[in-house]
C-alpha cells in the first residue's frame, strides 16, 4: 500500500529525479526582475524550495540566503552589499532576510511617491508660471493694439499731418475756436492753410 501511494504522489526513482532535475534547474536560473516584489519573488522562491524539500532535495538555510541575493536586480546591490557586510550569512535566517528586505522596499516606494509628488508640484508651478506669463502677454499685447489703433486713427484724421482736421473735435462745441483760426494762404477764418480752397 504505502508502495503505491508513493508511486502515485511521488513517481518512480526516473520520475523522481526528473522533477528534481527541473527544479533544481527553476532554482538555479530564479532571477528577480527590476518590478517585481519582494513578496511575490519570495513566494515563488518558497514553492521552489518547498518542491525541492518534498523531493528530499533540501539546500541549507546559507545557500537560500546567498541564492536570493544574487538574484536580486541591480538597483538592490547597495542594500545587497550592506547585508553581507552587516550579517554572518551563515547564521543569518531567510525570514530575518525577508523583512530586511521588505522594509527597504518599503522605504524606496515611500522615496519614489516623494519624488513623484514633488515633480507633480514643479510642473503645477511651472504650469501656472506660464499662464500667468501668457495672461500678462495678452495684457501687453492689448494695451499695443489700443495704442496702434489710436495711432492709425491719428494718422489717418490728419492724412499723414497735412489733411483735414478731424471734424469731430470741432462738433463738441469747439465752433468758435474754429471761427478764431486764420488761414495763412487766404487769410481768411475759419480754416487752415491745408484746407484753403
Amino acid at each position: 500500500m504505502w508502495d503505491r501511494l508513493e508511486v502515485t504522489y511521488e513517481g518512480k526513482n526516473q520520475v523522481k529525479e526528473a522533477k528534481i532535475s527541473m527544479l533544481v534547474h527553476d532554482y538555479e536560473m530564479f532571477t528577480v526582475n527590476e518590478n517585481e516584489d519582494i513578496k511575490s519573488m519570495f513566494s515563488i522562491f518558497t514553492n521552489i524550495i518547498n518542491a525541492l524539500q518534498a523531493l528530499d532535495k533540501i539546500y541549507s538555510n546559507s545557500e537560500m540566503v546567498r541564492k536570493i541575493l544574487r538574484c536580486l536586480p541591480r538597483s538592490w546591490m547597495p542594500k545587497v552589499t550592506a547585508i553581507e557586510e552587516a550579517n554572518n550569512l551563515n547564521v543569518l535566517l531567510l525570514e530575518d532576510l525577508l523583512g530586511s528586505l521588505m522594509t527597504h522596499e518599503l522605504l524606496m516606494q515611500k522615496k519614489d511617491d516623494d519624488e513623484e509628488k514633488e515633480k507633480k508640484k514643479k510642473k503645477i508651478v511651472a504650469l501656472k508660471s506660464s499662464l500667468i506669463e501668457d495672461s500678462e502677454d495678452d495684457d501687453e499685447n492689448e494695451e499695443l493694439d489700443l495704442i496702434t489703433r489710436k495711432f492709425k486713427k491719428f494718422l489717418a484724421s490728419k492724412k499723414k499731418f497735412g489733411g483735414k482736421p478731424n471734424k469731430k473735435i470741432y462738433q463738441k462745441g469747439e465752433s468758435s475756436k474754429l471761427e478764431e483760426i486764420i488761414c495763412f494762404e487766404c487769410n481768411k477764418p475759419g480754416h487752415y492753410k491745408s484746407d484753403c480752397p
